[in-house]
């Protein structure tokens, strides 16, 4: 039987600035921006640590988008950056669709 791995849907790579508020901290994460979208998640590079299986809220108010989504891995990428993958709560259309105009 084989068992499916990776994404279920392709992401776009797109720059979006966005916000992010830890719910375990109720703190904004300023600097952070998009590298990729698609409508279930995102990867996002930021200056703070965000530790997987916490959940965060991303705002992205350019794109009409906000959303509960659960951090599925940080890695960090250089001396005081960290690129966090994000799996949304709830599908964002908006992405998806604007993501595929550009």
């Amino acid at each position: 039987m084989h068992v499916p791995t990776g994404r279920y849907e392709k992401r776009t790579s797109k720059a979006v600035h966005v916000e992010l508020l830890r719910l375990d901290e109720s703190q904004r994460i300023k600097s952070a921006v998009t590298e990729n979208v698609s409508p279930r998640g995102a990867r996002v590079v930021t200056e703070c640590i965000c530790p997987p299986g916490k959940h965060v809220v991303v705002t992205a108010p350019q794109e009409g988008v906000k959303s509960l989504a659960r951090v599925v891995y940080c890695q960090r990428v250089e001396s005081s950056k960290f690129a966090v993958g994000l799996q949304l709560v709830v599908r964002v259309e908006e992405w998806g669709k604007r993501a595929n105009h550009e």
